[in-house]
């Protein structure tokens, strides 16, 4: 896992301009890559390349970067893992005599790229990746990104240079920054939560998508082309479904799943896996353990607050699989310690508030490994989160009726705050089935609100996932108010609206939100972590799943389940859906308010002249007050204040530390 810069285009005369240059944008991603640095540079086409190391397989200086291929040809900064490239230096090998100066990935992939070129060599490739290869003889420049969007690489043109970076703070050591913000990209951040692919939150700076490659050509001109598509994985897998029976779809499933976490568990450096006790890591866990010959290291964040821990869940998997396990309960005042640094560690506004938990553990995971395995992509490869089901129930139930009569219910029922809906329904729910017991019934009534005023079953997708529901009337001048366009990969052909919502958190909420988050903050404190259900093997499998080996009896992920049932007994995961958050609601109405209020002074709202303030106020009173849950919308607008604090735009604030040690009573997020 590293980080990789660069830019091509950059008049200077000078090579120790452009070296320096180069040197300044990969020292601001030292976090990525502490063990080794190194740059490279043509003056004669304004090229340089940097790279920051954190070294995982090859720990010899045969895996510094950037690196040259044995013919001279191209040049690789390249940030992730090959998890096949052994296989890939065995078919090398196989087609002719091949000297190799060490055993690291980069150097099959730059002999790969010599041999079949870049399209070829993508389509080999099994990882995790962002990478950029330079061609000596055609004078071209290519950027790549792996299939799923695990790596991050953000790219633009800067007063005619083109620019690349893993991360934006290093974008703005180049000497054409501005910096200019994008509104209509803050516009879909405050419905998203996270500004989505193909946008950043500037004005000419893009993200690189997943499963594509960008050309840089010699006239200047880019060709983006795609190597892989998760669009045509879903047609294909919907049209030529898996036939087999329950039994045999479940073999296959463990086989595949069991193949990518052992090549995954390759590393030459110690390696671990975050264990929330629920199915997706503790099946990645129970797989890790039956390959292993020791303990697997596994780590555990826990919190005191009701609703929001899980430790004794992962504890009690943790126990029964037999791994090493390290836990670590933390109070509410090191956790809203972390609210600080999160600008600095997200770079660009981000506001899904497990953001916090996920750098605690990931902090917690370095202290004895440098890689850690997670059980991220199985929500969204195998039904798993509340809306693939209950959102598709009731669509099918009041779909039906007129939308005039579904508004006037949904009107009575959001008349009534969450937090009052869980007071009224706390004995109910104590009395009723185990399967029907949710946290946070409140919530998912807000949410049965949005199903019964919605036009048809794409509106309640886009519904159930936006913060703001109208953000083009709270942004000035910000014109994108509905969903993300299309980025090359929506728009799949899917009949079924269930279908149709695991498509889009997989192309949309899986790499823009799920994935940054776990890169970001454990890169931060220079952890690698992998993500084996994201194996595009695995994906293309579950994708050729019927439904119904998914989604049974009203729950999801039934397939994983019955992989992880051979390992684990399912009364120690069998439990209602909970997400690895912290009670930001309560919060921002105690211990965070001092630190908050400065942020959202209307005056200060209207003088920066981003948001219509009056809206922001008032949300922001009825939250202080408790008449509604507002937290998702305010937490969005508190990420980019502060986000637009760190960039010097802002006045700073800080959270008030007296009180953090006695926050209020938790609820949902």
């Amino acid at each position: 896992m590293c980080g990789i810069v660069g830019f091509l285009g950059t008049s200077s005369g000078e090579k120790a301009a452009l070296m320096k240059l180069a040197q300044n944008m990969s020292t601001c991603l030292a976090h990525r890559g502490p063990d080794d640095s190194g740059v490279w540079v043509d003056e004669r086409v304004g090229l340089g390349l940097g790279h920051r190391r954190l070294s995982i397989l090859d720990l010899s200086p045969m895996g510094h970067q950037p690196m040259a291929s044995h013919c001279g040809r191209y040049i690789i900064t390249f940030n992730g893992e090959i998890y096949n490239y052994l296989d890939i230096r065995n078919e090398i090998e196989a087609s002719g005599a091949t000297h190799w100066r060490g055993h690291s990935d980069t150097e099959v992939i730059l002999s790969a790229v010599s041999r079949w070129g870049i399209k070829s060599t993508l389509e080999r490739m099994t990882g995790m990746f962002a990478l950029a290869v330079w061609d000596h003889a055609d004078q071209t420049l290519h950027i790549a990104r792996d299939r799923l969007g695990e790596k991050p690489v953000y790219y633009g043109w800067l007063n005619g240079s083109f620019v690349f970076a893993s991360e934006l703070k290093a974008l703005r050591q180049h000497p054409h920054w501005k910096g200019e913000i994008d509104r209509n990209a803050l516009t879909l951040f405050l419905r998203h939560g996270y500004v989505p692919a193909p946008y950043s939150i500037y004005t000419g700076v893009r993200k690189l998508l997943p499963g594509t490659f960008l050309s840089v050509l010699p006239d200047g001109s880019s060709k983006e082309s795609q190597y892989w598509s998760a669009r045509e994985i879903a047609e294909r897998g919907v049209r030529e479904p898996f036939e087999g029976s329950d039994t045999q779809a479940q073999e296959v499933l463990e086989r595949l799943l069991s193949g990518a976490i052992g090549r995954q568990m390759v590393a030459d450096v110690p390696l671990g896996a975050f264990l929330s006790g629920g199915i997706d890591s503790s099946t990645v866990v129970a797989l890790m353990q039956a390959q292993s010959t020791r303990p697997v290291q596994t780590f555990t964040i826990g919190f005191r607050e009701p609703g929001h821990n899980e430790a004794d869940h992962a504890k009690a998997v943790a126990r029964h699989l037999g791994t090493d396990h390290t836990e670590l309960y933390v109070t509410a005042a090191e956790a809203m310690d972390v609210i600080p640094r999160l600008p600095d560690l997200y770079d660009e506004p981000f506001s899904d508030p497990s953001q916090i938990p996920t750098f605690l553990v990931a902090q917690l995971a370095r202290r004895k490994v440098t890689v850690s395995l997670s059980g991220d992509g199985g929500d969204e490869l195998f039904g798993g989160y509340n809306r693939h089901f209950i959102g598709r129930g009731l669509w099918n139930r009041v779909g039906w009726v007129p939308r005039s009569a579904r508004g006037l219910l949904a009107g009575a029922i959001t008349a009534v705050s969450p937090a009052q809906w869980d007071r009224f329904l706390t004995a109910p729910m104590a009395l009723a089935p185990s399967q029907l017991r949710y946290p946070n019934p409140g919530e998912k009534l807000h949410k049965l609100a949005l199903v019964l005023g919605a036009r048809d079953a794409d509106e309640v997708y886009h519904g159930l996932t936006s913060h703001w529901k109208h953000p083009a009337s709270v942004v000035l001048s910000g014109g994108q108010s509905g969903p993300a366009p299309g980025n090359g990969h929506t728009g799949a052909a899917l009949a079924d609206f269930t279908q149709r919502m695991m498509f889009l958190d997989l192309v949309g909420y899986l790499p823009d939100d799920i994935l940054a988050k776990v890169d970001r903050a454990a890169m931060s404190v220079s952890l690698e972590t992998r993500v084996p259900m994201l194996d595009h093997q695995v994906v293309e499998f579950a994708w050729r799943l019927p439904l119904s080996l998914k989604i049974r009896d009203g729950q999801g992920k039934w397939l994983l389940r019955q992989v992880l049932y051979k390992f684990v007994p399912c009364e120690l995961i069998d439990r209602p859906k909970t997400g690895f958050g912290v009670p930001i609601g309560d919060w921002l109405r105690g211990p965070l308010r001092s630190w908050a209020e400065p942020l959202l002074d209307e005056a200060r709202l209207r003088r920066e002249g981003f948001f219509d303030a009056s809206q922001i106020r008032t949300k922001w009173n009825e939250h202080l007050s408790g008449r509604r849950d507002w937290q998702q919308s305010i937490w969005n607008v508190l990420m980019f204040q502060a986000w637009l604090e760190k960039e010097g735009k802002g006045h700073h604030a800080s959270p008030d530390r007296s009180s953090l040690n006695h926050p209020t009573p938790a609820t949902s997020l």
